[in-house]
């Protein structure tokens, strides 16, 4: 395949795109997924999307290497993401990769062979940039009269921190107007180097008892107690206003556990708030299945039968050492932030809402 083409700039008034496509490319330990959609009064419009499970990462925690199988895998998904930017003749798009190409000391020469076979440019990310770019997709999920924010994302060879102070911005609806940058109030953050294929390599996630996610859950706090440390959360933010916005699979599949759902629905979770014993409930459910039963679990299937119960320790381990009663279920984060910015670079970023006392004849539905 001939490399992919984007017109420079396009979006902008003198690309000459009147409805401009753009794309989001999130090349993951454990999946890749692809975003397209069109700017829209709700901010964007999705117009198409790819997600699949190719477990890039799979044994990079013992060989550091980028295995032959996991690379042919990966492959297969990125031509499917080409023919789908080439298809909607996407004007502008950003693809970028997270740890497994970041440790392994093949990532960067299979990013190049990528860029090669078809002409798609992936830019293997900071851990810095990923966790930035993940908060600001699902920044409008912030419940605007909070005033500290936990953001966390359990991805599949790292999980991303964010401590957000909301006090710091003038005016918290702005942010979500999309009139000011969440990134302001960003005070602390921390890449942690495990992930739900790391621990469940470590522990194996198959077989998983009362001990062994125990074990799992102290593997995690060991590494969260540094931050904790140095940045003294739990006394900042006593007895203000808290909550915790979880962007992953592992809080959208207890999500999707804990409404029964007979197929994986977004409608349903996106945005929902579950209380921290709802939690442990789900995960005490899902410690009282076997592997076979956890595949037959809807929300779950085989794909994630061995993954679950590792995302489930590091969420226990975040949740030990920051107590909190409930938390807000993201099913967006990297690539709808990859969106965001793009559009926000161009001028198109919309959020559908009018200034008050504006006439309606004149609204155009753009941010003001």
């Amino acid at each position: 395949m001939t490399g992919l083409q984007f017109p420079s700039r396009a979006g902008s008034p003198s690309a000459g795109f009147a409805d401009p496509i753009y794309g989001a490319l999130d090349l993951g330990t454990n999946n890749c997924r692809l975003l397209l959609a069109r700017p829209s009064r709700r901010g964007f419009r999705v117009v198409d999307a790819f997600s699949r499970i190719i477990r890039l990462g799979e044994g990079v925690s013992q060989s550091g290497r980028l295995s032959d199988q996991a690379m042919n895998r990966t492959m297969e998904a990125l031509k499917i993401c080409a023919g789908k930017l080439q298809r909607h003749r996407v004007a502008r798009a950003r693809m970028v990769a997270t740890q497994a190409c970041r440790v392994a000391e093949n990532g960067h020469s299979f990013v190049a062979n990528v860029r090669d076979s078809f002409g798609l440019d992936i830019e293997v990310l900071t851990p810095e940039i990923e966790a930035r770019l993940a908060v600001a997709g699902c920044a409008t999920l912030i419940d605007p009269e909070t005033e500290f924010v936990l953001v966390f994302d359990i991805g599949g060879g790292s999980s991303e921190i964010i401590w957000l102070d909301m006090t710091r911005l003038g005016s918290r609806r702005d942010v979500l107007a999309g009139r000011c940058d969440i990134d302001d109030a960003v005070v602390a953050w921390e890449s942690l180097p495990v992930g739900v294929v790391t621990l469940a390599e470590r522990f194996d996630g198959r077989a998983v008892t009362l001990d062994s996610f125990a074990a799992m859950s102290d593997a995690v706090t060991q590494l969260l107690v540094p931050f904790e440390a140095l940045h003294r959360f739990r006394e900042r933010v006593a007895g203000r206003k808290v909550h915790f916005l979880g962007t992953s699979g592992t809080v959208t599949t207890i999500a999707g556990v804990l409404l029964d759902l007979e197929r994986y629905d977004r409608k349903r979770v996106d945005g929902i708030w579950l209380n921290t014993s709802q939690i442990d409930d789900v995960t005490s459910r899902l410690l009282g299945l076997s592997y076979e039963d956890r595949i037959l679990e809807p929300c779950i299937g085989r794909e994630r039968a061995d993954l679950v119960l590792a995302g489930c320790a590091i969420l226990d381990a975040i949740l030990k050492l920051w107590p909190a009663e409930r938390l807000r279920v993201a099913d967006r984060g990297l690539r709808e932030g990859i969106l965001m910015r793009l559009m926000m670079e161009d001028g198109v970023w919309r959020t559908g809402r009018r200034r008050r006392g504006r006439s309606r004849r004149s609204g155009n539905g753009r941010a003001p």
